[in-house]
């Protein structure tokens, strides 16, 4: 028999985010930080709206690019929280998460070969994504001394007459890091003049702390370059409900729309009645869920300042990515080493590309007594490791 499978797919690693999970889940008293997946339940407002649906039978298709309801609120609250305005008939598609946003929109924009420039670390499914549609994923290694934010100088260095479609991973997982509007204005200058596409992943935009989101796509000449993912996983704690959507250029979400339709039909339809509450009456929970994070967010930089382990401080996501270069090890290596010793699951940073190589992905979506007593043991780790380098 023939082989049955494409060379792509066998080529294309899995994903390294839940190796250590899974082994954790298996043992007894671990605790896991590894998981990027909220702690608290979905607003009741938003369960008491898909159990309503469900009991009222409305439980049918949608059209394939989503509730109209759903597509008027969307463009709503995207000119609400990034100033940016989109027609919800031809410039809105409803998609099963935004991975599937991010997966049919490579699909649309790349031709064989064409050139995405993608900054890592970062989420792990750009760049199999990339490979299955026929691109060339060209990996910029964001610097830790520059809080893992993307510059011009990085794109330069990368940027060739085949280059079209930049991801644009922030707020940023793993690492946390976000983009200010004076970090994105020479990015979006740089993307006009080689006239460039972008994709911008904004999924933890509602998790920033201490400055308001910016976009991208609401620079001036970014709007029609720019197809802007984001969903109701991470800021409205909807993971288990599938739901996220884009907005952008007619002509790309037309096509994005088109294959949707073809592989997909349509997002589940309780879900999208259920976001429409959220986005109309959620924004106190979802303000309390900010508060928390933030908390434990300077919860876990006060730790590891106290135990002297390196880490800049991260200001969106509900990510830290500490240093553990120190110790001469590597984060596979140190990862393994903790998960058996302490039993604390935390995910190596090589998980989100090459050039996180010496670092951890620590997720704060866990409660503060998990957090605290998590930390403790990755203190008592720490120290050990530092008595053996010194003995």
């Amino acid at each position: 028999m023939r082989n049955p499978l494409s060379k792509k797919i066998i080529d294309i690693q899995p994903s390294g985010i839940r190796k250590f999970f899974d082994v954790a889940n298996e043992m007894e008293d671990a605790i896991s930080l590894g998981v990027g997946e909220p702690d608290f339940d979905t607003p009741w407002r938003i369960r008491e709206e898909g159990i309503f649906t469900l009991e009222k039978g409305k439980t049918f298709y949608t059209s394939n690019a989503g509730l109209q309801e759903l597509r008027n609120e969307i463009c709503r609250y995207l000119e609400r929280k990034i100033h940016v305005s989109y027609d919800p008939k031809h410039e809105t598609l409803v998609t099963v998460g935004g991975s599937e946003a991010i997966d049919i929109g490579l699909r649309c924009m790349l031709d064989p070969g064409d050139e995405v420039l993608l900054p890592q670390p970062s989420y792990v499914s750009y760049l199999p994504c990339t490979i299955m549609a026929d691109g060339v994923p060209v990996v910029i290694p964001l610097q830790y001394e520059n809080q893992f934010k993307l510059t011009v100088e990085d794109l330069e260095k990368y940027v060739t007459p085949k280059s079209k479609v930049l991801i644009m991973p922030f707020p940023n997982n793993p690492t946390g890091s976000i983009m200010t509007k004076e970090d994105l204005e020479p990015v979006a200058e740089f993307v006009r003049e080689h006239d460039l596409y972008v994709i911008s992943d904004e999924i933890y935009s509602e998790l920033t702390y201490g400055t308001e989101h910016v976009s991208i796509a609401s620079l001036p000449g970014m709007r029609e370059r720019t197809v802007v993912i984001n969903g109701f996983s991470k800021g409205f704690a909807m993971t288990g409900w599938r739901l996220g959507y884009c907005c952008g250029p007619a002509a790309i979400i037309e096509q994005m729309t088109k294959l949707h339709q073809f592989a997909i039909m349509c997002a589940p339809t309780n879900s999208q009645y259920a976001a429409v509450e959220g986005l109309r009456n959620c924004e106190d929970e979802v303000q309390e869920m900010r508060r928390s994070y933030n908390q434990r967010r300077r919860f876990l930089m006060n730790e590891f300042k106290s135990m002297g382990l390196e880490c800049f401080e991260p200001f969106g996501a509900f990510y830290v990515f500490p240093s553990i270069r120190e110790f001469g090890m590597s984060s596979e290596e140190f990862a393994e080493r903790l998960l058996m010793e302490e039993k604390v699951a935390v995910v190596p940073g090589t998980a989100f590309g090459e050039c996180g190589e010496g670092f951890l992905r620590i997720s704060y979506a866990y409660s503060i007594d998990d957090l605290k007593e998590a930390l403790g043991r990755v203190r008592k780790f720490i120290y050990r490791l530092k008595e053996e380098k010194e003995a």
